[in-house]
């Protein structure tokens, strides 16, 4: 293929003294300055985030205050960058949730190495962990990276839900016939 070489156009005397391209520099510059400023005072004023933005991953209360986690551990597994970290806990029988199996003792989240992917939010069969819509997530240390379960519980709060399937487990698992055909 043969090269094709293009002639430069010279330039006017006008151009030469870049008087046209100040000029229209100044125009946008006029037409701006009349316009309402898009500016974000940042952090007096926040942004309104899109409603499926995926932010920092928190968990979350049911309405009797107990977490909705029950270390099942499906998001520790299925985390790409191997962010989560749940340590699961036996519950004892005279509490008032005796009837769920587990509970998770620690739940910790390196948001260092958190990439907000959501399949910790995808995976979980109980709804608990959800990615919020918190962009400005920061620290001072490393230290103050690490989301422990209190954290990430404060930073998640209630979520309403209209299930409310461990009032309706009446006896533990552990209890319940073996049978297949008892009802």
């Amino acid at each position: 293929m043969p090269i094709k070489i293009v002639e430069q156009k010279p330039l006017s005397p006008a151009e030469k003294t870049y008087l046209p391209g100040i000029l229209a520099g100044l125009a946008v510059t006029l037409k701006r300055f009349f316009q309402k400023p898009v500016t974000v005072q940042y952090p007096e004023e926040k942004q309104v985030m899109p409603p499926r933005y995926r932010g920092v991953p928190v968990l979350v209360r049911d309405q009797a205050g107990r977490t909705k986690c029950v270390s099942c551990q499906l998001c520790e597994f299925v985390c790409p960058p191997k962010a989560i970290r749940i340590v699961p806990a036996e519950i004892p029988a005279d509490a008032p949730n005796a009837q769920v199996e587990k509970a998770p003792r620690e739940f910790e989240i390196n948001m260092l190495r958190c990439i907000y992917c959501g399949l910790c939010e995808e995976v979980c069969p109980e709804q608990a962990i959800f990615l919020k819509d918190i962009y400005s997530m920061s620290g001072y240390s490393r230290d103050e990276m690490f989301l422990n379960k209190e954290r990430l519980l404060e930073l998640g709060g209630v979520q309403q839900d209209n299930i409310l399937k461990w009032e309706k487990k009446l006896e533990p698992l552990h209890k319940a016939p073996h049978s297949r055909g008892q009802p």
